[in-house]
């Protein structure tokens, strides 16, 4: 058993993914289909996926929802048209096959939600190998690996967005979470990278930054979280980023607004800046 990015404990299925109910084989009887907008969401078992879900769902949205606990999935799919594909984005084809399952099962994404997370807290002299892979495989690479497989369908569309859930952790590097805070910030860079690449294809690319969080993810992770500030805002706060995000077709945003404070006084005064980090963390 282990946790998500979004706070909620799964046990892991026995194949990379599993539908919720069974999808027609590529060439074997008709191919669903469907003529709204289409968004995968992963991490959507709990926190901030499962209320992104949920304000994309009240929007309009046919959604795909993955994650490894069934039961969570299928509590935030209650009440919507969603589908749900439980699935091991950790497994070696675990991105491979989610994308297939979801192409398969509506024709198209027009929107990716990358969510899916874990996290680990403690000194890094003191973690475990397993653990600085299994954040790494998570929180990065089956991130990059799913976004490989969707993105060609987006772009032979001619539009789509791929929204990126980051972490303040990712901008100044937090003490005590150094591997979680070294892949949020090669997602920043990717998604920075990417966008570029990506100019004139009709297909934008988001980074959302959140602060810390209230979900079940801290306590979760092994440690709960103890600072003063900044305080943990609500993950339909989050939600509700994610959507203005995407209507707006923004690059890029933090929840609260105030956390790009940090990188500008990097930018401006970097000893000030580090001072400062030594000192809060």
């Amino acid at each position: 058993m282990t946790t998500t990015g979004s706070g909620s404990t799964y046990d892991p299925p026995a194949d990379p993914v599993h539908r919720a109910t069974a999808a027609p084989a590529p060439g074997h009887g008709p191919q669903p289909r469907t003529d709204r907008r289409v968004a995968l969401v992963t991490g959507a078992s709990s926190g901030i996926g499962a209320a992104t879900a949920r304000r994309l769902a009240a929007g309009g949205w046919h959604l795909l929802l993955s994650g490894r606990d069934r039961r969570r999935l299928e509590e935030t799919a209650a009440g919507t048209s969603a589908v749900v594909l439980p699935a091991d984005l950790a497994a070696p084809d675990g991105p491979r096959l989610l994308a297939q399952a979801a192409l398969r099962e509506t024709g198209r994404i027009d929107l990716l939600v990358a969510g899916a997370g874990i996290g680990w807290a403690g000194p890094f002299l003191s973690m475990p190998h397993t653990d600085i892979d299994r954040v790494l495989a998570l929180d990065l690479n089956a991130t990059l690996h799913l976004v490989r497989e969707v993105l060609p369908s987006m772009v032979t569309a001619g539009h789509g967005r791929v929204v990126f859930i980051g972490s303040v952790a990712g901008v100044v590097g937090v003490r005590e979470e150094a591997v979680y805070s070294a892949a949020k910030a090669g997602l920043a860079a990717f998604a920075e990278a990417l966008r570029q690449e990506l100019l004139g294809t009709g297909v934008g690319v988001t980074l959302v930054v959140p602060g810390p969080v209230d979900t079940g993810f801290f306590a979760r992770r092994g440690r709960p979280y103890h600072r003063n500030r900044p305080r943990p805002t609500s993950p339909d706060r989050v939600a509700a980023t994610v959507w203005e995000a995407v209507t707006e077709a923004r690059e890029e945003a933090y929840v609260p607004g105030w956390l790009t404070l940090p990188n500008r006084v990097r930018a401006l005064t970097p000893r000030l800046y580090r001072r400062l980090l030594n000192r809060f963390g």
